[in-house]
């Protein structure tokens, strides 16, 4: 994600010089974003948020509001872009190092994760990541993708997709039969042994929107790994970064995919895939790039690219919505500056409380596993009498914003997040109780 305008574009030699580039150019797109402001309690962070103050939100994990870091970043390019479309955009994609933004966003990501910056594909979001993953793998007739019976659609369909025009197959197997009974051990073993002497590649994802489990990807991977190499495992991690205290570079996946626009209260249609230089130079690209050089001097020179396949060259190319790719930076320095530890110990806390709650109630039969080890930032839950539509309408009348898993078998959902209060999730506990009669 190095390359230059003049290396990768050609462009006339008087702008490649910088003779036309106004040199306060990113001085002033800085000197229009605020500071970070002070994050230091949760009345602080709630305040970074415009949410309308008649409702208890209880669904930002599906798409988060903007909070001011991210607002006054977007804004602040959106305004840089405006004024000087060409010259704004022709730095900050293709000039020098210091100024590319692309590569600072994959930095801030980069750090986050635990990795490095070069291992970062910025992408749109979680579906386009793993359908650049699952596309990119070298699979062939004969070949199988392992995936489980809990996964989202846009997983499935990846697979599904990646797995029809290639000529191999895709095989669900169930991890657990009840999600909140489910344990570290009875997961792995079923697990293993689905796992076949035909399976390429393990498609799991982190944190279960359906029922709101967490799986334990790092003793998953590690018991994997004990008996020897295992297929390429490949993560939905979307609700779990963000919500959980984890270093992602070090789980031991191959391939992490995750949209930022959720609880990592990122810019809507930002997102990324994080993986090793060896993993990436596995994959085949889908979509042509705008960020590996060595992609144009091959197509230039009428041949193959001569490098491995690496981060940048999987990275969707195209002109974007570059003022939201770029603002995602503000979104991981804000959940920096609150702490990753600390973040997810109130996510935690604010769902531990509101299980409690639940629990209390016998018309209530909670999916999402009690433990905080097995679960993160939602909790999904079925109300005697009553379908998983009717408790979100009945809540929705008492001005708190539920949901509705998206799947075959469907329930009810609350996700206290950071944009709640425990007197919120009181609140959602008491109406809850009132509407299971």
């Amino acid at each position: 994600m190095s390359l230059t305008r003049r290396e990768f574009l050609a462009v006339p030699a008087a702008l490649a010089a910088g003779s036309m580039l106004p040199a306060g150019l990113f001085a002033a797109v800085v000197s229009e974003t605020p500071a970070m402001p002070d994050l230091s309690d949760w009345g602080k962070v709630r305040a970074q948020f415009v949410l309308d103050p008649a409702y208890s939100h209880f669904a930002s994990f599906f798409i988060s509001s903007h909070p001011a870091p991210v607002r006054d970043a977007i804004e602040a390019y959106r305004r840089a872009i405006d004024r000087n479309p060409f010259l704004t955009v022709e730095q900050a994609m293709f000039e020098d190092v210091e100024h590319n933004l692309p590569i600072k966003v994959a930095t801030e990501i980069a750090d986050y994760l635990g990795g490095r910056a070069q291992d970062v594909c910025l992408t749109r979001s979680t579906t386009e990541s793993l359908a650049l993953v699952y596309h990119g793998l070298p699979l062939k007739p004969g070949d199988e993708v392992l995936c489980t019976t809990h996964d989202h659609y846009s997983h499935h369909e990846s697979i599904r997709l990646a797995t029809a025009r290639a000529g191999a197959t895709m095989r669900k197997v169930p991890l657990f039969e009840d999600a909140a009974q489910a344990t570290t051990e009875s997961i792995i073993a079923r697990l293993r042994q689905a796992i076949g002497p035909k399976t390429k590649a393990i498609g799991l994802t982190w944190v279960h929107s359906s029922s709101g489990i967490r799986l334990p990807v790092r003793e998953i991977t590690a018991a994997l790994r004990a008996s020897g190499e295992p297929p390429l495992i490949i993560l939905d991690g979307v609700h779990g970064l963000g919500s959980v205290d984890e270093t992602v570079a070090t789980m031991g996946v191959d391939f992490f995919c995750a949209g930022t626009h959720k609880w990592m209260l990122g810019p809507r249609g930002t997102a990324l895939v994080w993986a090793n230089a060896q993993r990436w130079a596995q994959l085949r690209p889908t979509i042509p790039n705008f960020t590996d050089m060595e992609s144009y001097e091959a197509w230039m020179a009428d041949r193959e690219p001569a490098t491995p396949n690496n981060a940048a060259r999987m990275a969707p190319g195209g002109f974007h919505a570059f003022e939201h790719q770029w603002g995602a930076a503000a979104a991981f320095r804000m959940h920096r500056q609150m702490g990753k530890a600390k973040v997810a110990a109130r996510i935690r806390s604010l769902n531990d409380q509101l299980k409690e709650g639940l629990a209390k109630n016998p018309k209530v039969r909670m999916h999402t596993p009690r433990s905080g080890d097995l679960s993160a930032g939602l909790v999904a839950f079925e109300v005697d009498g009553l379908k998983p539509n009717e408790v979100v309408q009945q809540l929705l009348a008492r001005n708190i914003i539920a949901s509705t898993s998206p799947y075959a078998i469907t329930y009810a959902r609350l996700a206290p997040s950071l944009v709640n209060t425990p007197e919120e999730v009181d609140k959602a506990v008491k109406a809850v109780r009132e509407i299971s009669g």
